[in-house]
């Protein structure tokens, strides 16, 4: 577990590739697209770099996956290039992961941001011992309405300059509304947030770290169904699990059975805790209620306590962190070591 990279980070200045290694729907929203691209200059003050799979539609790049697996490997193995970032995440990144060429990642670590079906690529650096970041990406957190949220900037700011993420602390507001991409304007306007409760802890209340793995829940999934790049088992013993859920709502039942599935297999058990993001509880298509939002949150909240006392009662589980489909966002590290403290209600990202 102690045989990993974290990527040099970044200088203000410094060029960043933008690649779609999953999706673009540029083409449907190219304000937001700009939008974000502005952000990196003007907030970030760096040197967007537009790799060719940025340009590229949904469907060209759906029939395309090794053009995209070349994106990937010409911005790490570019000297001139000191990170890259996703234009957005989707839904079928699996397909990309036999064109990979694994050495030319390894031999150039380069850091990455990106989030979603980005867990593929981000797991597959995981198996390589490089340290990626559990977002930005281009099209989402950085393309928020007319400001971004502080929590945001913040730790954008340090998973891109800084050696390490460092402690990580609760937003006092948070939203999952959907932005309106189908109207320009929509980006002048703020979306609604509320008050954020904080995070619930749960399981174990001993301290304990270790090196994060996880990401989408969805995505996990897909990994372990296809039986691609699967990590050695052995490498996971003391790891802590990130996972969060997606804007496709998954019901909390199908949550606690994946979870199940991977008890049954015996790898609930090997890591040392659990840190869980915010999900989302509303789509373009579902605007619920803000009752019947905290009731999703809490049935899924509940799911994934009650797995994990069966097959990991030791392990401490923290829910309700700001990473994932919900903003503002921390970029955890995966692959980055992570402290839990339950006793303190600690969380921290220390590097190394």
């Amino acid at each position: 577990m102690d045989e990993f990279v974290t990527p040099p980070p970044l200088e203000r200045g410094d060029r960043i590739a933008i690649v779609a290694p999953a999706s673009n729907p540029r083409e449907d929203a190219p304000h937001v697209y700009d939008l974000g691209i502005e952000r990196l200059r003007e907030v970030f003050d760096l040197e967007p770099v537009e790799f060719p799979t940025a340009e590229k539609s949904a469907d060209y790049l759906y029939d395309h996956p090794a053009e995209r697996a070349r994106d990937i490997e010409e911005a790490f193995a570019d000297p001139e290039i000191r990170g890259v970032i996703a234009v957005i995440g989707g839904n079928d990144q699996v397909r990309i992961l036999d064109h990979l060429d694994r050495k030319v990642l390894r031999e150039n670590p380069t850091r990455f941001y990106g989030y979603s079906d980005n867990t593929h690529l981000e797991l597959a650096l995981w198996n390589l011992g490089i340290v990626s970041f559990y977002g930005p990406a281009v099209m989402v957190e950085l393309a928020m309405d007319r400001e971004l949220f502080d929590h945001t900037r913040e730790y954008v700011e340090r998973a891109l300059f800084a050696d390490s993420l460092g402690e990580v602390e609760p937003a006092e507001r948070f939203t999952d509304e959907p932005g309106d991409w189908t109207d320009p304007d929509s980006l002048a306007e703020p979306r609604d947030t509320e008050s954020s409760p904080g995070w619930t802890w749960a399981g174990g209340d001993r301290a304990v770290s270790g090196r994060v793995w996880g990401g989408c829940l969805e995505i996990i999934d897909q990994r372990l169904l296809s039986g691609l790049d699967l990590p050695d088992e052995e490498r996971l013993d003391g790891a802590v699990l990130a996972i969060e859920t997606s804007e496709e709502l998954p019901d909390p039942a199908w949550v606690a059975g994946v979870l199940r599935a991977l008890g049954e297999r015996g790898l609930l058990a090997r890591f040392a805790g659990v840190l869980v993001g915010r999900p989302p509880a509303r789509t373009h298509l579902e605007s619920n209620p803000p009752e019947a939002r905290e009731e999703y949150r809490r049935r899924q909240r509940e799911a994934v306590i009650e797995v994990f006392e069966e097959y990991n009662p030791d392990a401490p589980v923290v829910t309700g962190l700001e990473f994932g489909h919900a903003w503002p966002t921390v970029p955890i590290p995966i692959g980055g070591r992570v402290e839990i403290d339950p006793e303190q209600e600690r969380v921290a990202f220390p590097g190394g």
